[in-house]
């Protein structure tokens, strides 16, 4: 019963205003039914500080992300793997990723490009456009003064070079070097050292000690000379084919002089190499340890490592053996290292399983674009992803992604500038889809469909109250 003062002053408030308030009855209802009406809450964002990837589809919020903003408090690691089918904007993300990361000062970025058209990498028009020569790594090319890298290099430790001489030689062979061929190795490798000071020793000089050891070397463990000799026949004829072989003149000689490892961006343009050929990987391996050596410096820097077709390092045991190690020296020293794989079913179900198992649980942050239901599926037992993200993602459009950072799961739509699409979308008919290069009004229709089967998702998979608070 509502007291007289209380009815007076609403009857005089009524006739001079008009009826200013309404009495609404309470709705009982369930949580199924209201969400239509009250939407859910969005998940919390990662903060405010970093790059803007885009915007959460479900809140419409801005995402931001930065490895380095978020390591030690919501990431265990900076690294980051990006998975899905071509054609659905993984190389659009990269680009505008490192873009934005280079307008920190304190930044630095290196691509191995390992995809190209018309003779050059895709990442040809970002170096361009910010006066940059990429390394061009091409067996032609190197043997008419082109870019040499050198494994005996002196800036990589002698321990870093008997490493990579031992990873070179058993990614090609197909498996580990025996203890005997090891030796032959070791002491051919030491004997280059200590020998040769006036100049960078090369593989050429390698191969010729292997082929012709010192009788110290076989006085040493008490065996005959002939014996040492055999025992690193096949290592020499390993090392050959980098010397003489299709990959001649890229790694038998002293280091190419002016190679600025200062620069914002450093590209090693790979995509004169077949990425299918034994190459590949040993070119990951040399280049991942020299950059060890000679880029990654205690000097506060921030660095990305970004590496196409990254299944070349984490299918092959020796040379993920060898990026295991730059990751968790590198972490210590402000290093991301970004994987770009296609199907992650290439590599876990590959040779070196244990190896890709390490690897990716380094990377703390996993980007999945669209993929089919059922390799979505075995993405999502693999990486431990939330049984409503597996589910979406055959669904997802290009542009549209599932992020996990460390638990933390949303759908997240990549939003790209006027400024940033020029470089971005470039002409790749044959290997993306043709909506990198539709109208605006076209990419925003896309992007409406999306959103709006994924609404369609939600409300018929996530009804009760504790899965809609995991949305």
């Amino acid at each position: 019963m509502r007291d007289p003062l209380t009815v007076l002053t609403d009857t005089f408030t009524s006739f001079l205003f008009g009826k200013v308030e309404t009495t609404r009855l309470p709705v009982r209802t369930s949580t199924g039914q209201a969400q239509a009406v009250y939407l859910p809450t969005a998940a919390p964002g990662l903060g405010d500080s970093g790059v803007i990837i885009g915007r959460e589809v479900y809140s419409g919020k801005g995402y931001i992300y930065d490895p380095f903003q978020l390591y030690g408090q919501q990431l265990p690691a900076p690294h980051w793997l990006v998975l899905g089918e071509s054609g659905n904007g993984k190389s659009a993300l990269e680009k505008t990723y490192v873009l934005r990361q280079l307008r920190f000062r304190d930044r630095q970025v290196v691509v191995l490009d390992a995809q190209g058209e018309d003779g050059v990498g895709e990442w040809n028009l970002i170096a361009e456009e910010l006066g940059i020569t990429p390394i061009r790594l091409d067996p032609m090319a190197a043997l008419d003064h082109g870019i040499r890298l050198n494994p005996l290099d002196p800036a990589i430790t002698t321990t870093g070079q008997l490493a990579l001489l031992r990873t070179i030689i058993e990614v090609a062979m197909g498996h580990g070097l025996d203890e005997r061929s090891g030796f032959a190795l070791k002491v051919a490798h030491a004997y280059v050292n200590e020998t040769i000071v006036e100049r960078q020793p090369v593989l050429t000089d390698i191969v010729e000690r292997l082929r012709h050891p010192e009788p110290e070397s076989a006085e040493a463990m008490n065996v005959a000379i002939d014996d040492v000799r055999a025992w690193g026949l096949d290592v020499a004829l390993v090392l050959d084919r980098l010397v003489d072989g299709d990959l001649r003149g890229m790694f038998d000689g002293p280091t190419t002089v002016g190679i600025d490892l200062d620069a914002p961006l450093i590209v090693f343009d790979l995509s004169h190499i077949d990425r299918n050929s034994i190459a590949m990987p040993i070119l990951m391996a040399i280049v991942g340890v020299w950059l060890e050596h000679t880029w990654i410096r205690p000097d506060r820097k921030k660095r990305i490592f970004l590496v196409e077709e990254a299944w070349h390092i984490i299918n092959s045991p020796f040379v993920a053996q060898l990026f295991q190690r730059l990751l968790k020296f590198g972490r210590r020293l402000g290093l991301s290292f970004v994987a770009v794989v296609h199907h992650l079913s290439d590599v876990v179900d590959g040779a070196a399983a244990r190896e890709a198992a390490a690897i990716l649980k380094m990377a703390s942050t996993r980007t999945i674009y669209a993929q089919k239901a059922d390799e979505a599926r075995a993405t999502g037992r693999v990486l431990g992803l939330p049984r409503w993200a597996v589910e979406i993602i055959p669904s997802l459009t290009p542009g549209i992604a599932v992020w996990d950072v460390n638990g933390n799961v949303q759908v997240v739509k990549h939003l790209i500038t006027e400024t940033e699409r020029p470089l971005v979308f470039t002409d790749r008919a044959m290997t993306e889809s043709s909506t990198d290069h539709l109208t605006d009004d076209a990419l925003r229709a896309a992007e409406l469909e999306a959103e709006e089967r994924a609404a369609a998702f939600m409300e018929q998979h996530i009804g009760d109250s504790s899965e809609s608070t995991v949305a």
